[in-house]
């Protein structure tokens, strides 16, 4: 039977959350949604509690863990749905926040992704993200994050990228420009995607109205993050930044890898920052991989130059 709405929910070892992530969507006001939770091997009985109280979610279980991207793109590929969310295991979903993605993709129809306004768990008047931005020296951003929300983002507009922990997707859009890059594993994949299909002709669309409650890092940060943001960042900048625009701004963008470098190394007793040059140094040796992809992202464009360069934002 056709849904119209799909939510993909990637975890491992999330039970403390997923009683509140799964309540939530229980509560929709629209009624038509597909719930698929795909379990990266957890070893904390995520698997059995699905089940058992949770019958109605389909569940994909993975062998190993395939981290954020390959469980996302497995439980992406399943999706039957007009409309295709990831959701982060450890947030709370408004009762109407799929109908409001809903009508958004239907009032924007230049919109392949809609970015909800995502609300800090715990301090609820807080946000996290109102829509993500990209600047031009390649830093990804949260519009927003941490300001006491007083309505500064109350109206829609269009953003640059959808925070991955609540991002939909048209199902259509991700069949042309393709799936998460699983290559990142975690972090930065929900950008690179956003770049593709900006690339691609689509926009995306911050919708206020479409709330998401989430305990910010309860399931991933620390040297892991640290690894992957230092490697996926320099991966993200060769695979989609057009040419005209690397030339352009390049000397911000060798400025800021090197300063990132560089208090990398001052801290350098401490984990993470020996993870981020880890990470730097794994970008740079494996860049080949980066530019091959570059080829078909570049090739597939279909907007000028100057309107990416319009949808970035300046530093």
């Amino acid at each position: 039977m056709p849904v119209s709405f799909s939510v993909v929910i990637p975890n491992w070892n999330g039970l403390r959350f997923l009683a509140v992530c799964l309540d939530a969507l229980r509560e929709q006001t629209l009624a038509d949604i597909e719930i698929i939770l795909v379990d990266n091997a957890s070893t904390d009985g995520s698997q059995d509690f699905v089940q058992t109280k949770y019958p109605e979610v389909r569940l994909i279980e993975l062998e190993q863990n395939r981290g954020f991207t390959g469980a996302c793109n497995v439980g992406m590929d399943a999706a039957k749905g007009a409309y295709i969310a990831l959701l982060n295991n450890d947030t709370e979903v408004a009762s109407d926040w799929a109908e409001q993605v809903t009508r958004a993709f239907e009032s924007h129809t230049d919109a392949g992704i809609i970015a909800s306004k995502m609300l800090l768990f715990d301090q609820r008047d807080r946000l996290h993200t109102a829509g993500d931005f990209f600047t031009v020296d390649g830093r990804a951003g949260n519009r927003g994050a941490w300001e006491r929300d007083s309505g500064q983002y109350d109206r829609g507009e269009y953003v640059f990228s959808a925070c991955g922990g609540s991002a939909v997707y048209r199902h259509s859009m991700l069949a042309e420009i393709e799936l998460l890059d699983d290559e990142f594993f975690f972090l930065l994949e929900d950008v690179d995607l956003a770049w593709r299909a900006q690339l691609a002709g689509y926009r995306v669309w911050y919708e206020p109205r479409a709330i998401v409650y989430h305990h910010l890092s309860a399931t991933g940060g620390g040297v892991t993050a640290s690894y992957h943001d230092g490697r996926n960042g320099i991966w993200l900048i060769t695979k989609n930044m057009p040419a005209s625009l690397l030339r352009k701004y390049a000397r911000q963008i060798l400025a800021r890898q090197l300063a990132l470098l560089w208090q990398s190394l001052k801290s350098w007793r401490g984990s993470e920052a020996r993870a981020r040059i880890r990470g730097m140094i794994a970008g740079a040796l494996r860049i080949r991989g980066a530019l091959a992809k570059r080829k078909r992202i570049q090739a597939a464009k279909r907007v000028t130059d100057e309107y990416i360069e319009s949808i970035l934002t300046p530093v």
